[in-house]
């Protein structure tokens, strides 16, 4: 369980902040900016909730969750034994999800516009948040089931936005504005 009582600390006013073991790291350090990458991504995921609900937005707070344990990975320094948090159970289980929504879907005759609807369009933000995250995890040397699944989790929020958008895609026209 987590407690917070006190919300500052004052202990990052020296321009760092505290991994999982205690240890710190500069604000600006590869892996402190990933997180808040993963944070940010979150944090759209929420937005793209408050536009829908059912099982696509029970489908929403798994993520979320999930979100959390990817930061917690990211913040544990190398060589710590038994902290990943996620784990190959959560990359199958986007798999699966995008292969039902995706199995629902016309196949794709052009790259697609992000946008559509406001689900749509709040999803993608969330995917280019989401791929901003899975270069930065690149960037900060962490890969195994961390880097796969911010790389599956991006596949999943597109699939999740052509779904919202209900085969109304709005498709790319090459030289449009000629």
């Amino acid at each position: 369980m987590v407690k917070l009582n006190k919300i500052y600390t004052r202990t990052g006013d020296d321009g760092t902040t505290g991994l999982v073991d205690g240890s710190r790291a500069r604000k600006d350090s590869a892996r402190i900016a990933t997180i808040g990458d993963v944070d940010e991504a979150n944090s759209l995921i929420g937005v793209a909730a408050l536009h829908t609900d059912g099982g696509l937005l029970a489908r929403l707070r798994t993520i979320q969750n999930d979100l959390f344990d990817l930061g917690a990975d990211i913040a544990t320094p190398d060589g710590i034994e038994g902290a990943l948090r996620i784990v190959p159970v959560q990359i199958t289980r986007l798999e699966t999800e995008i292969d039902e929504m995706n199995a629902a879907l016309s196949p794709l005759t052009s790259f697609i516009l992000p946008g559509g609807n406001a689900l749509a369009a709040a999803l993608h933000v969330a995917r280019a948040a989401t791929r901003r995250a899975e270069r930065g995890t690149v960037a900060a040397g962490i890969g195994g089931p961390a880097l796969a699944y911010v790389n599956r989790l991006s596949d999943w929020l597109f699939v999740a936005a052509r779904t919202a958008n209900r085969g109304k895609d709005v498709l790319w026209t090459p030289g449009a504005s000629r």
